[in-house]
């Protein structure tokens, strides 16, 4: 790389031009990446279909159009009936934690219980967490508290194939609030009948 500078600064006839080439072709490749790093950043939201931008109403007040409700997708209504009346009941959990807490025994025996009764259903463990915390992390953390649940159950005896998990993490609270006792009812594992 050197010899190539050295060369560049004295002007010899072949070399520089091959270094100048080079060159042209190292700025040409940078260029085009910067060009697709562009091309590729986020570009600026535009405002939903018909809101209204804010302005002056009488008496000086600047007037919002009404924010748009989340979009949801839709739930057939099996399942939103299978999570409404769930026969099984949730197992709450420590902060920082995925351990099936003494308190959280009886009631995943008793789940084991129907599941005995009823062989052929099939039921997803949810597992939350409460806001504190990376989206990524409690993502792992849900997962760990579906799977501690699905190791219970199946250590009663329940077929693992019965049993699915799933992470939402911090994603759907229960409970809304930013203290302890919003946050102990969101740290949870929540049991869905997929099919009965």
């Amino acid at each position: 790389m050197n010899s190539e500078i050295e060369g560049c600064i004295e002007g010899s006839g072949v070399r520089s031009g091959r270094v100048g080439l080079r060159t042209r072709a190292w700025c040409a490749g940078i260029l085009g990446t910067v060009i697709a790093l562009a091309a590729c950043a986020k570009q600026p939201t535009q405002p939903a279909v018909g809101a209204v931008s804010p302005s002056p109403a009488a008496g000086g007040e600047v007037v919002k159009a009404p924010s748009a409700p989340p979009i949801e997708r839709p739930v057939p209504q099996a399942i939103r009936s299978a999570r409404e009346v769930s026969p099984l009941q949730d197992v709450f959990f420590d902060f920082d934690r995925s351990n099936i807490r003494s308190d959280g025994k009886p009631a995943l025996n008793e789940d084991a219980g129907w599941l005995r009764v009823h062989k052929t259903a099939v039921i997803t463990i949810e597992g939350h967490c409460d806001e504190r915390g990376t989206s990524e992390y409690n993502m792992a953390l849900g997962e760990h508290r579906a799977r501690a649940a699905k190791d219970y159950l199946m250590a009663m005896g329940i077929d693992g194939t019965q049993v699915r998990t799933v992470s939402y993490g911090k994603e759907r609270p229960f409970v809304s609030g930013h203290d302890e006792s919003a946050w102990k009812q969101n740290r949870r594992d929540h049991f869905v009948v997929e099919k009965e």
